[in-house]
């Protein structure tokens, strides 16, 4: 073998171990995103998941809402990436506690009474005003000392949580998607998407409660969307027998 048909083996041989470690090293990493992935979201590989729907008002058939069905899509891809599973239920036939599987509840407690049922036992601090009488306090949010009112296409607020029930490091997380309007719970699953990594890294495995403002829906749809806060610590605290005069939150 001439030394120049010696250089060129030992070139592809050395091409072929580099393209092998590059690949190994992308496998590695690409695991280790999913793993942490299937982690915030309580879904390891084959495992089952609950999303669960409220019904619309018009009718006893399973009819959900145009952008619940938006929120219901951004979910099913994220547990799809996750390489789990989805089964889409009523709010009133998930008669089941939870931590077994990871749960994506979707709407508000006043359409959704397992909402209700996650925000009374898990978010005592939050209150919903779910008056069917219209008023100037109709849908809004009370976290606290803290009033959010609903202004319809200008101003709307959804709550994004990740609860556990502290049954140990084997307890599936809900995520609640708690919105006054549908849009804004469209709103919160495109946030989690999008924001899942930094939420994993801020949060761990640890529960939090967010609050999130659409601003100006009628435009722009479930696009824009603030972070109003962290508001995980008065969320969960017990809500006191009377509640202080609270301040409002009004569009700018």
């Amino acid at each position: 073998m001439t030394e120049d048909v010696r250089n060129i083996v030992l070139g592809v041989i050395a091409a072929g171990i580099s393209a092998a470690l590059g690949w190994l090293a992308g496998t590695y990493l690409w695991k280790r995103k999913l793993r942490r992935r299937q982690a915030f979201f309580g879904l390891p590989d084959n495992s089952e998941s609950l999303l669960v729907v409220n019904r619309d008002a018009g009718g006893p058939e399973l009819t959900v809402k145009r952008h619940d069905v938006f929120a219901l899509l951004e979910l099913s891809a994220i547990i799809k990436d996750c390489g789990a599973h989805a089964q889409v239920v009523a709010h009133d036939t998930a008669q089941q506690g939870f931590g077994e599987r990871t749960e994506f509840c979707v709407g508000g407690p006043a359409s959704n009474r397992r909402m209700a049922a996650h925000m009374h036992s898990l978010l005592p601090g939050v209150r919903v005003n779910t008056d069917p009488e219209p008023g100037p306090d109709r849908g809004a949010f009370q976290i606290g000392s803290e009033r959010y009112r609903l202004e319809p296409g200008i101003t709307e607020y959804v709550l994004l949580a990740r609860l556990t029930a502290g049954q140990g490091q084997g307890s599936r997380p809900v995520f609640l998607f708690c919105g006054q309007l549908p849009v804004t719970n469209q709103a919160a699953t495109r946030y989690l998407s999008r924001h899942h990594e930094r939420l994993a890294r801020k949060h761990g495995g640890n529960a939090f409660a967010l609050l999130l403002k659409v601003v100006n829906s009628q435009a722009y749809g479930p696009d824009v969307v603030e972070l109003v806060g962290d508001v995980t610590r008065a969320a969960q605290a017990p809500a006191p027998a009377a509640m202080p005069r609270a301040s409002s939150h009004r569009a700018k």
